[in-house]
């Protein structure tokens, strides 16, 4: 969440922020500065309250020893009904805080002065485009969804059996493939400098919290009410709150942690190809790059994520462009993210592979992470940063359509070590 700081000082820019994100209703930020003051009131009373009582228990002390009962008596009346008012005030500044917080979580990160108006996903811009003419394989080409069935290497009627509708199962080269896709992605952050961590699918409320799932995205995470937990949508929910409670020196920057996990997301199903056989699932593999970094650096850092995951696609030989998300399509926590798409041959039309975002302080704000600058008496929050380097199912859909022939399914050279077969057939 933003700093109330941050709002106090940039308001007009977060107005513009929200405009940029299509809010009409501004008026949750005086509430927001309204509930700080209140809370900022009624601290200094608790910190009047607490001086004023330390004085009076010296006082008493002091009146014994002196043998005036009465006027230590007095002082003990005046004693008890600071107490009383103490705990008004110490239930009213719980209240007020909850109510501040309730409000913070509302407001969606500040975008980037970068971030270009818009309403929807149409409206976002091509940020660099495929230089050279899309492929052309033929009006006989086969969606994945009709290769896999004639290959027999995703069975979706039978994910739909064993749980329901966005669950494939995968098989024989189909499942080695996915496999493939993994290792290889891991192999190649790993030679990036990220460190590879294995971590739980299912996080609490506060890891859930901590990173902008919740509240924003509550009604698309799959919860356990039994264990209070949740599915993880993404890998980045673990993997960042790692670091959630921790202060990091200077030295430590950059923090690159990457996994492999399932994602889970029940987002609501639609009809039609765009979103048939892998196109979207509830149910998917993902490997995942984080960054916790130098607020000086952060941008740097992004660059730097974009390049790594054109280095994936162009190492796979599939066509993609990247677009810089409008107001309209900007996640609620990211201040800036860029989308990978590659494009499908068969379906003739462009599919997102991959969004790489950075949160600026809004989730470190949320999970109270930290760095000691050498500067700065107190610590500053980082900046974080995340990108998918690769979400599996519409890259295992592009290799499929792209690099089928009459003979097969061609393997791209880079993928086969980890698979051991250059064909499917």
């Amino acid at each position: 969440m933003l700093p109330v700081s941050f709002i106090r000082e940039e308001k007009e820019r977060v107005i513009l922020s929200l405009k940029k994100r299509n809010y009409q209703d501004f008026s949750i930020l005086d509430t927001i500065i309204s509930l700080d003051d209140e809370r900022k009131r009624l601290q200094r009373a608790l910190d009047e309250n607490l001086a004023e009582s330390n004085a009076i228990a010296k006082e008493i002390g002091q009146l014994f020893k002196q043998g005036k009962r009465d006027e230590a008596e007095t002082k003990k009346g005046r004693s008890t009904e600071l107490k009383q008012l103490k705990g008004k005030l110490n239930e009213d500044l719980k209240s007020t805080k909850e109510q501040l917080e309730e409000a913070l979580l509302q407001v969606p990160n500040c975008a980037h002065p970068s971030v270009p108006y818009g309403k929807s996903d149409e409206d976002n811009q091509v940020h660099q485009d495929w230089p050279t003419a899309l492929p052309e394989i033929g009006e006989e080409a086969l969606p994945h969804w009709e290769l896999a069935a004639k290959y027999d290497i995703i069975d979706f009627k039978l994910g739909v059996k064993v749980t329901g509708a966005g669950f494939p199962v995968y098989k024989g080269k189909g499942a080695i493939l996915q496999r493939a896709l993994i290792n290889f992605f891991l192999v190649e952050a790993a030679s990036a400098g990220y460190i590879e961590y294995m971590v739980p699918h299912v996080v609490n409320e506060d890891s859930a919290r901590g990173t902008g799932q919740l509240p924003d995205k509550e009604g698309q995470m799959y919860y356990m009410p039994k264990d209070e937990l949740y599915l993880i949508p993404t890998a980045e929910v673990p993997l960042t709150n790692i670091y959630r409670d921790v202060i990091l020196k200077e030295d430590d920057f950059p923090v690159k942690l990457t996994g492999h996990t399932p994602c889970f997301r029940r987002e609501a199903g639609s009809y039609g190809a765009h979103v048939r056989g892998l196109n979207r699932l509830h149910q998917f593999d993902k490997v995942e790059i984080v960054q916790i970094q130098n607020p000086a650096n952060s941008y740097d850092a992004l660059d730097g994520m974009c390049a790594h995951v054109e280095s994936l696609l162009k190492q796979l030989g599939l066509p993609y462009r990247i677009l810089r998300l409008c107001g309209g399509d900007l996640g609620f926590a990211a201040a800036l993210t860029f989308d990978f798409e590659t494009y499908s041959a068969a379906q003739k039309r462009w599919l997102e592979v991959s969004s790489v975002s950075n949160f600026e302080v809004f989730q470190a704000n949320r999970l109270k992470l930290r760095y000691k600058s050498k500067d700065q008496k107190k610590p500053q929050l980082v900046h974080t940063l995340n990108g998918s380097a690769l979400a599996l199912p519409r890259i295992m859909a592009t290799l499929l359509e792209n690099n089928q022939t009459p003979e097969g399914i061609k393997i791209p050279v880079a993928l086969q070590p980890f698979t051991g077969f250059s064909m499917i057939k």
